[in-house]
């Protein structure tokens, strides 16, 4: 028995270290294994994927000033409030618009009144050329039949004299008849009332006091919501004066700044995800690129830097990528201006072009709100020069 123990004992750590050897070189293959798959992933997925999460969510901001200068009666808005476009956001006192308006249509009515008269002179100065040719027909025919008589001895040289300055000074009436009516010729050129260049200043007057009127109403630009609200009741505001901002919810986009040596496969209209940390991994908004800024940021900073004086250390820069997201996926889960967001971007395609090589056939963004139509004003006008021209 004893023999047999001690022929038996020196076999088991053999069979430990084989164990043992063989659970490395397994382990070793799994190693191997996953670096290989990892190699493979990487060469075929990873290597085309661009990540950073120095992105941020931007947007329009639209700063709403006033078009006049007024007194603040009314804010009818506060921050976070959302606004339709055309909506009155700040009332202006109407009072001094008002005045000047009324003054404006004041102005016509004179202006109509005065040419008119100087159309009606014009017909008068004519009558008055006609007579005054019938006095110089008058007085030379008076001088035709003293010549024989005065030749002749029957009449005094003084009264024949006398009828040679009667016809000189119808001739020199007839003259003076002549220029005054050239002269308010001048003024009117046969032109119609209407479109005389006197009424026409009065009319632009009248139609810039209506219009000043009208803009003592500061409306929205366009649909969104109120941010950075900074006009008062009561303040005293100027055409330079920023009142607040209106910031759309929708049209937003991605500013994800790529570091330098992430942009050399990145072209326009590669699909890109983005991550808000909103939202977190709960939400995916899929994106494409649109367009890569023309500088870094410290190119377009207020102080750039001066890499050409003193000591130099090498900083790598990064680049403005602006990525847009789908509109559908905005309007489910809203975002805000300046939230973090994480950026990825698939470069497999790299067919796009790096720059924009087409210039916008049609407006970016566009607004029509502020438009006034001038059909109500051009018809007053017409009801006043119709009513004083008669």
């Amino acid at each position: 028995m004893s023999a047999n123990a001690e022929s038996q004992t020196p076999q088991q750590p053999v069979k430990k270290k084989g164990k043992r050897k063989s659970a490395l070189i397994l382990l070793t293959l799994l190693f191997v294994i996953i670096a290989v798959a990892y190699g493979i992933y990487w060469f075929l997925v990873l290597r085309h994927y661009e990540e950073t999460d120095d992105a941020y969510v931007a947007g329009n901001q639209v700063q709403i000033m006033s078009q006049v200068s007024g007194s603040v009666t009314k804010v009818w808005v506060e921050n976070t409030d959302f606004v339709n476009k055309g909506d009155v956001l700040v009332t202006l006192d109407p009072t001094d618009a008002q005045q000047a308006f009324e003054r404006a249509q004041t102005e016509l009515a004179s202006s109509v009144r005065q040419t008119r008269q100087l159309m009606i002179n014009s017909k008068q100065y004519q009558a008055n050329i006609e007579l005054q040719k019938t006095q110089l027909a008058q007085a030379q025919s008076d001088l035709n039949r003293r010549v024989p008589l005065g030749s002749a001895n029957l009449i005094g040289r003084e009264e024949l004299q006398h009828a040679r300055d009667a016809v000189a000074s119808a001739q020199a009436q007839l003259d003076v008849a002549v220029q005054q009516y050239n002269a308010n010729q001048a003024m009117i050129l046969g032109t119609k009332l209407e479109d005389q260049p006197a009424v026409q200043q009065a009319a632009t007057e009248v139609r810039n006091a209506w219009l000043a009127l009208q803009r003592t109403k500061i409306v929205s630009p366009m649909s969104g919501y109120v941010s950075r609200r900074a006009v008062q009741v009561g303040a005293q505001i100027s055409p330079t004066t920023p009142l607040m901002a209106i910031v759309p919810a929708s049209n937003l986009w991605v500013d994800a700044n790529f570091k330098e040596t992430q942009l050399a496969h990145m072209r326009i209209g590669q699909p890109a995800t983005v991550v808000s940390d909103i939202y977190g991994d709960e939400v995916t908004y899929n994106g494409k690129v649109v367009g890569l800024d023309m500088g870094t940021g410290s190119a377009f900073s207020l102080l750039p830097a001066q890499n050409a004086t003193g000591n130099w250390i090498k900083v790598v820069q990064r680049l403005p990528v602006r990525v847009e997201i789908d509109a559908r996926q905005l309007e489910q889960h809203p975002l805000r201006i300046g939230l973090s967001t994480l950026v990825k971007v698939d470069t497999t395609n790299r067919d796009g072009a790096v720059l924009a090589t087409q210039s916008r056939k049609q407006p970016a963004y566009e607004s029509n709100a502020r438009e006034i139509s001038l059909e109500p004003v051009n018809k007053l006008i017409n009801d006043i020069v119709q009513a004083n021209a008669d």
